[in-house]
């Protein structure tokens, strides 16, 4: 989610052209039109955040790797749009608004097209890396344009229509790659947003080139680019194969730490010393955006952790199908679609830090229920605090955007969404790397407790044995019943973390002072 109802990253700071340098604006159907292909653009960026969580299984097991080793297919995407972020604003001006979407559209669906062509893990990861920079800019792009397109007071009808597609492509995700993968074959997942790419990039070029920005050769940070690209790609890679390495016993995680901690600090050095940096680090010195992005960064880490171990318990060992499972999790945002415009409204009214810190309670509420999970659970037992805690996600991104860019001077605004937003988008993908390390640690510890428990005078394998079994089934069963018990005990110490980490994020939110203006959030999504 990049499941996500929160605001994405830095809409470009293109100059708006003046009235008449146009033609004549679109009405009526084509401006309709126009408004649809921009929500698809967002629909198809978003939704490749979550559509692959339940597909990981079935990606791993058809590529020969392990499910561990899956994951980097959402972790791959998360960074790799994360690092494109901060670059839209100056892609925009320099080349042009319409330009990049446009491009960033086609290459998206080309992308996808290889993504689904890929025979080896490595292969799909790495086109799925420039899956990740092309969807990048698409989403603060059409929301920037459909501002543009839209008349002045019928932009909250526009930014409707683009809130809707943010807050149902998380949902639909899980659901559709579900389907795809069970129905058809996984490279499907990929595949179905090839005919919306570039369908969408052919008439989006006709019909918004009349929009286009002026053009500005402004310079771009490139040494904070490239320390950012190699601290960010370490410290991840550093996180996927850490428990495949032995963590810090391997040379390898040693030498990638080192870089990341290296390139991190000066990272933070250049950027604060550049005139034009790529990342406006300073904008931390307001404590109010600070103490926003500590809350989102623990909230959104907890609750994107937990949204892909879900379908990888259900599926792994409660014999879910992709389908079900991602019927399952897409349970969350039925009620916060409903909640959102409701919370929008209360927003402008109600302290942005009672409404975040009653979201994430919320949220740590039902995550809290969910460590009792055992693995004779229905689905309805399994979905039903997954379905409440919908109401929290809306309580949570919507009015925390909002408090964290009031924080930040006006001008700052753009530098904050952008930065904020990589922040999060960092924080999932971390996330992701930590729980499924610890689920497979944990899963090893408990095993070896339980395996020390079960069965210490042979009584169940006796039961079985009497009942028809051989030694060697009843023995294979005995150890089954461990594994389940032994995962399932895992599954539930990494909801009571998330449970603590949304805590956490809850006292966090107060460290930011009360809000004394409404910020503009065009510039996020």
């Amino acid at each position: 989610m990049s499941s996500t109802l929160t605001a994405e990253a830095g809409s470009p700071s293109a100059p708006t052209p003046a009235p008449g340098l146009f033609e004549a604006p679109l009405t009526g159907g084509k401006l309709v039109g126009a408004g649809i292909l921009l929500a698809a653009a967002n629909f198809i960026a978003v939704l490749d955040t979550t559509i692959a969580n339940v597909s990981v299984s079935t990606i791993s097991g058809a590529l020969g790797s392990s499910t561990s080793q899956g994951t980097y297919v959402i972790t791959s995407y998360a960074v790799a749009e994360a690092i494109t972020v901060p670059l839209t604003g100056w892609l925009a001006n320099r080349f042009g608004t319409v330009r990049v979407f446009i491009l960033s559209m086609i290459m998206f669906g080309v992308f996808s097209a290889l993504c689904g062509l890929a025979n080896s893990l490595g292969m799909l990861i790495f086109f799925r890396i420039l899956q990740g920079f092309a969807g990048g800019p698409l989403m603060p792009l059409s929301q920037t344009l459909l501002l543009r397109i839209f008349p002045k007071e019928k932009a909250p009808a526009a930014i409707g229509l683009w809130a809707m597609t943010t807050l149902v492509a998380p949902i639909a995700g899980p659901i559709l790659g579900g389907v795809l993968c069970d129905q058809y074959s996984w490279p499907y997942i990929f595949w179905i947003n090839v005919p919306v790419a570039l369908v969408c990039g052919y008439i989006g070029w006709r019909m918004l080139s009349r929009y286009e920005s002026p053009t500005v050769k402004l310079p771009i940070d490139r040494v904070g680019m490239l320390l950012m690209v190699v601290w960010v790609a370490a410290l991840q890679f550093m996180l996927d194969e850490g428990k495949e390495k032995d963590w810090f016993a391997s040379t390898e995680i040693v030498v990638l730490a080192v870089i990341a901690v290296v390139f991190f600090i000066a990272f933070l050095i250049w950027e604060l010393t550049e005139r034009n940096p790529i990342v406006d680090l300073r904008v931390f010195r307001h404590r109010g955006f600070t103490a926003s992005v500590v809350t989102i960064c623990l909230a959104f880490g907890a609750f994107f952790g937990s949204v892909v171990l879900t379908p990888l318990w259900l599926q792994g060992y409660m014999g879910y199908t992709a389908t079900s499972s991602g019927l399952v999790s897409a349970m969350t945002g039925i009620l916060a679609v409903i909640a959102a415009p409701m919370v929008a409204k209360m927003s402008t009214t109600v302290d942005a830090r009672k409404l975040v810190c009653i979201g994430v309670v919320w949220l740590g509420l039902m995550t809290f229920v969910r460590a009792f999970n055992t693995t004779d659970m229905t689905m309805v037992q399994i979905g039903w605090p997954l379905f409440l805690q919908g109401v929290g996600l809306p309580l949570f991104f919507v009015p925390l955007t909002g408090l964290a860019l009031s924080s930040v001077n006006e001008s700052e605004t753009a530098s904050a969404a952008g930065l904020m937003s990589f922040c999060r988008t960092m924080a999932g993908a971390i996330a992701t790397s930590i729980v499924n390390t610890s689920w497979e640690n944990d899963s090893t510890y408990f095993h070896a407790e339980l395996s020390g428990l079960a069965d210490r005078m042979g009584d169940a394998v006796g039961s079985m044995t009497q009942s028809g079994m051989s030694v060697d089934q009843a023995t294979a069963s005995l150890a089954q019943t461990v594994q389940n018990q032994a995962v399932m005990l895992a599954t539930n110490h990494i909801f009571m973390m998330a449970a603590i980490s949304f805590s956490l994020a809850a006292m966090a939110v107060w460290f930011a002072p009360k809000p004394t203006r409404v910020a503009d959030t065009s510039s996020a999504h």
